[in-house]
């Protein structure tokens, strides 16, 4: 997920991010709350965002789309549906936002993992220490278990 104002801060590590594969996905502008939006700031907010992402990778068009919180509006399903891209979710919520503890994050997720499961991970909004530890530690588990990564 690709907040716009991050990436036109630092177009480079998002050339990075483009370059070793990752599939990259729009999550607005500034991570607004789409809801308090009018539907043309709501679009400038996705257009803005797809804008920034074609211009660094030199060409690629996300058509993925996640809110920020989840919080997909009618407003902004419309405007995702406008901008041709699809909504995408998360089934998996360790809610490591919150700073719970990297024990806490793993655990939620090697609790409620399922095959298919989409894990909600952060890595913004300061500190996210907790999440790396985390992700060391269940990543492994998971390719242990026979589980695979896969882009949506």
């Amino acid at each position: 997920m690709v907040v716009g104002q991050n990436a036109a801060d630092n177009p480079s590590v998002l050339a990075q991010i483009y370059e070793a594969g990752h599939q990259i996905a729009n999550h607005t502008w500034s991570h607004a709350d789409l809801r308090h939006l009018n539907f043309a700031r709501v679009c400038d907010e996705l257009e803005r965002t797809s804008d920034t992402v074609e211009r660094v990778t030199g060409g690629c068009r996300t058509g993925w789309f996640r809110a920020p919180g989840g919080d997909f509006s009618p407003k902004a399903l419309a405007a995702c549906s406008q901008l041709q891209m699809s909504p995408l979710a998360w089934s998996v919520d360790p809610e490591d936002w919150k700073r719970p503890g990297p024990k806490h994050i793993s655990s939620t997720v090697l609790n409620t993992v399922k095959p298919g499961a989409i894990i909600l991970n952060h890595d913004g909004g300061g500190d996210q220490t907790q999440s790396i530890t985390a992700l060391r530690t269940y990543i492994p588990r998971l390719l242990d278990a026979g589980y695979t990564f896969t882009t949506p």
